[in-house]
């Protein structure tokens, strides 16, 4: 019998992405071969030890799926005492940010090539980060392929162990009924509370994109959530 696209051998999870070869540039691809072996982290099934990753001790931020890695510079550069571990699966867009990386020197970014889920599970100790961003998943809008997106009981549930006492958890959307399926999956984790009264005004350190920035200027709708762990 043929396995659906999604499933996962190893722990039988629906994945939520799908892994794309995608175009490299030759700007990408230096950037891999020039800062990856600096800045990038193999996968493994163990603890990471970010004091000795980072060369300090310094809140760290967890960001899953970060694209092409515009945001994620954007926030490491105006939050230097900060660590960044961002997890994406697609080359391209390590490749992006890695190429950031060098570009302003940033030193507080690292950078997982890997499944979230796995990563969180394996590599991140419990209660440890200060806080994960998740900016604009994968909506999966039509119906029958809603049970393939990120924010999921599951998913949510794993993300809260990892977050120190206080430690937030920050998701952003521009499909209205994927925020709403956020807001109700997120409000129902008991170790989580909400910091607004249903969606959140956008904080400060999360710059609009091009793309996001077009779109309200189509009148299209964006939502921001933050929960904090209690």
């Amino acid at each position: 019998m043929k396995k659906p696209q999604f499933y996962d051998p190893e722990d039988h999870r629906i994945r939520s992405f799908v892994t794309r070869a995608g175009r490299v540039s030759s700007g990408q691809a230096r950037a891999l071969e020039s800062l990856g072996p600096q800045f990038c982290v193999p996968y493994q099934k163990a603890e990471l030890d970010v004091t000795a990753l980072f060369g300090r001790a310094a809140p760290t931020i967890f960001e899953i799926g970060f694209g092409m890695g515009e945001t994620s510079a954007m926030i490491a550069s105006c939050m230097p005492d900060k660590n960044f571990i961002g997890v994406e699966v697609h080359t391209p867009g390590v490749g992006s940010l890695l190429k950031l990386v060098g570009e302003q020197q940033l030193a507080n970014q690292r950078i997982i090539q890997h499944d979230a889920f796995e990563v969180l599970t394996h590599m991140i100790a419990p209660e440890s980060l200060s806080g994960v961003h998740v900016f604009f998943p994968d909506p999966w809008h039509k119906a029958r392929h809603n049970k393939r997106r990120l924010i999921q009981a599951p998913m949510v549930q794993l993300i809260a162990s990892r977050l120190s006492h206080g430690g937030y958890l920050h998701c952003a959307t521009d499909w209205e009924e994927y925020a709403a399926q956020m807001l109700e999956v997120l409000g129902a984790e008991p170790t989580l509370q909400n910091t607004a009264l249903g969606y959140a005004p956008r904080p400060a350190y999360r710059p609009v994109t091009k793309f996001e920035n077009r779109g309200l200027k189509l009148g299209h709708g964006v939502w921001d959530l933050v929960f904090t762990k209690r």
